[in-house]
């Protein structure tokens, strides 16, 4: 009854939600196109091959997804992967990674004739779900079908475990029905379980975006990029990564106190979502400051500020930084993933919002390779100290890269989850 319920309020919000898609299409015009394919209208590219179907609702979990999409290609070479999300934003960093290697869609509205639509048409042989993106009629549908859905790099923050237990008749039989869940951390295990997961479907597997693989060309291209940003001064440069709104704001303040103390310090301001470039370069415009775009390959010699309004560059800009800031964290939301710059050997910087990252941030921050700061004053103390301390900047890029070292491993782990599960 709480799924019928459910699916009777998700029909009668569908056009609510298609009014929000072209509201979202004023400044992002790609969520005007392609409804027909989140209604559940998609036809795979070969008929001929089983499909494993994995869901990364956005640009993170896409990112994440990359190595684990490389190993199933090369362990099951007679499935074709498909790629779904919601966003636009993760599809063109789905086709950025993978081309026509993979099919991929947008991912069908959780009503039950549009996932009813999409299974029949697209057949999977399991379905991948990349950290916490569930939906009831979903799940339910695969389990109707005998389609094995894991839940892969499984997170759940004390929040979202607070949400889904408001509604345990309805989520309850959900996490039943998973059929296994390579959580990243014991913690997050322990809520799903309490939350109705049986305990023989958890797994503890740790976090894949460990895993990932800074390969030769990524290197050079940062030291080329480094070399361009620093010029023959060597100019220090600090990159705060997937900012949101209201957080630039406090960035461009921190800024304004290191350029009391390091005038010839570079800030690369790079935002979480595209629709939001524009607006934050007049915020750097307005606070006083030069600014260059990366999109137009603005020289930046005489820029205060390199604002990065491009996709899919954002590990090569770590790569190329000597402080790293990573966003989403001064204000409410979260976090993003730390352990990109850790993986480079960069100190890295924080706000306190890391509800997303909890596991990772505390191991980075017990290790000495990650600090937290409050406000800009902290942030701008904590950057000048590194600065002007280059050997306690390398000792802590040191640390943190000593971390991501040793956590690797979760996707073989996750590997045998997947296959145990589409074997038995």
């Amino acid at each position: 009854m709480p799924r019928l319920i459910y699916s009777v309020i998700f029909y009668l919000l569908t056009p609510v939600i298609l009014l929000r898609l072209l509201y979202r299409a004023i400044k992002a015009p790609a969520y005007a196109g392609r409804w027909f394919e989140r209604f559940g209208f998609f036809t795979p590219s070969d008929s001929c091959k089983d499909i494993i179907w994995l869901h990364a609702v956005s640009v993170g979990e896409t990112l994440a997804a990359v190595p684990l999409v490389k190993a199933l290609q090369a362990k099951y070479p007679d499935h074709r992967l498909l790629i779904t999300c919601m966003t636009p934003t993760g599809s063109e960093r789905i086709t950025a990674a993978f081309g026509d290697s993979v099919d991929h869609c947008y991912a069908p509205y959780d009503a039950p004739d549009a996932v009813a639509r999409f299974l029949k048409r697209v057949q999977p042989k399991m379905l991948i779900i990349m950290e916490t993106e569930l939906w009831p009629n979903t799940v339910a549908a695969c389990c109707k079908r005998q389609i094995p859905v894991i839940l892969a790099n499984a997170r759940l923050s004390e929040k979202s475990a607070r949400g889904y237990g408001r509604v345990s008749g309805l989520s309850s039989p959900m996490f039943s029905q998973l059929t296994a869940v390579a959580a990243q951390h014991g913690d997050d295990g322990a809520r799903f379980t309490a939350l109705g997961l049986p305990a023989e479907n958890l797994h503890i597997s740790g976090n894949i975006k460990f895993d990932l693989d800074l390969s030769i060309q990524i290197r050079q291209s940062a030291a080329a990029l480094r070399q361009q940003w620093s010029g023959s001064s060597q100019r220090p440069i600090f990159l705060a990564a997937s900012t949101h709104r209201g957080e630039d704001e406090i960035i461009l303040q921190a800024f304004s106190l290191i350029k009391q103390s390091v005038n010839d310090a570079l800030l690369v301001l790079v935002p979480r979502h595209p629709e939001r470039f524009n607006q934050v370069g007049d915020l750097c415009l307005e606070a006083g400051f030069s600014l260059a775009r990366r999109s137009n390959n603005d020289l930046t010699d005489t820029a205060d500020i390199l604002l990065g309004d491009t996709m899919g560059e954002l590990m090569t800009f770590f790569g190329a930084c000597d402080i790293a800031f990573v966003g989403g964290s001064l204000v409410a939301n979260g976090g993003h993933n730390m352990i990109e710059p850790a993986a480079w050997g960069k100190p890295t910087l924080s706000g306190l919002s890391v509800f997303n990252f909890a596991e990772v941030s505390r191991l980075l921050a017990e290790a000495g390779g990650l600090s937290l700061v409050e406000n800009a004053a902290a942030l701008a103390e904590a950057v000048i100290t590194l600065i002007k301390n280059p050997e306690q900047a390398q000792q802590m890029g040191r640390q943190a890269q000593q971390i991501a070292e040793a956590n690797r491993g979760a996707l073989d782990r996750l590997l045998v989850v997947i296959d145990n599960s589409l074997s038995g």
